[in-house]
């Protein structure tokens, strides 16, 4: 009988494993996101996202039947300019909040981590995992309200309600939740209690960041262009139906008290720098989101 060989392996075999290790973590991507978003569509939070959706879409069909302001009937561009572009945003920050707030928060604030960390998942695996589904739920409500839209667009406007331009409007909005998830997934990475998590994200996209956005441009005359909420205003001036709405810097005269114009001078992002903003958001805050969930530790 031979001699055992005593040679250490080579190299080259070693270096493979961590390769195969790698390639076999991201394969585990589909399956954690499967589950992640099966946990979605089946709780309460998807059920009372959908609601949210139903009632706001109930109460503008509603209003705009009821009153049939002329303002927003004169067109289908003016009609999304102001439904869609000023809808939809709030929907996505809700959507982000729902799904997005706890999505790391919770894995620390109900031990649930210390017992997934102790399986052969990469924490990276389980981070992009989560925002995918979450990207996905999320998505679902967006497409609600568009169909929603849309049906009273039909109802006003006929064929004419079905424009490329909501097309690439919707597009915008998907970027937009890209990049307020990112944000959102930092946040939820920064504390490990999902109540603190969520109510930040909340208020600082509901109320802070368009306050610290008109307290930037009206005293220091500086263009906000690094505030997220600054970039969403491409959503709904893409239609580009008022001077308010336009991207670029424009001169408004609107009527003030007395029978006096009211001159405003707005300005808003262009297309190309709102979509520049919305990815640099999304890269750099997941980048740093997944960097602190890397480095916490569970207890």
């Amino acid at each position: 009988m031979p001699p055992d060989d005593p040679s250490p392996p080579s190299p080259s075999a070693g270096r493979a494993v961590p390769h195969r290790r790698l390639l076999r973590s991201w394969e585990q991507v589909p399956k954690l996101t499967r589950y992640q978003l099966r946990d979605y569509l089946f709780s309460r939070r998807f059920v009372l996202m959908m609601g949210l959706v139903a009632v706001i879409g109930f109460i503008l069909t509603a209003v705009i039947g009821y009153y049939r302001p002329t303002g927003f009937l004169t067109d289908s561009g003016t009609f999304y300019a102001t439904l869609w572009g000023n809808g939809v945003t709030v929907v996505i920050i809700f959507a982000g909040v729902i799904f997005g707030g706890d999505a790391i928060a919770g894995e620390f604030q109900n031990k649930t981590g210390y017992f997934l960390m102790g399986l052969p998942v990469r924490r990276a695996t389980v981070y992009v995992g989560k925002y995918i589904a979450a990207f996905i739920a999320s998505l679902t409500a967006i497409v609600f309200f568009a169909i929603l839209l849309l049906a009273n667009g039909a109802y006003y406007f006929g064929e004419g309600a079905f424009t490329a331009v909501f097309v690439e409007s919707f597009i915008l909005s998907v970027v937009y939740l890209l990049a307020l998830l990112g944000a959102v997934f930092l946040f939820s990475s920064m504390f490990k209690t999902s109540t603190y998590a969520t109510l930040i994200t909340a208020v600082l996209f509901l109320f802070g960041f368009t306050l610290l956005q008109d307290l930037i441009a009206g005293l220091a005359h500086i263009t906000p262009w690094f505030v997220l909420t600054y970039a969403d205003t491409i959503i709904g001036g893409i239609f580009n139906t008022s001077c308010l709405s336009a991207p670029g810097t424009h001169t408004c005269s609107s009527p003030g008290p007395g029978g006096r114009d009211f001159t405003q001078t707005v300005t808003n992002a262009t297309i190309p720098e709102g979509v520049g903003i919305m990815l640099a958001y999304f890269v750099i805050t997941a980048i740093l989101g997944l960097l602190l969930f890397e480095r916490e530790e569970f207890s």
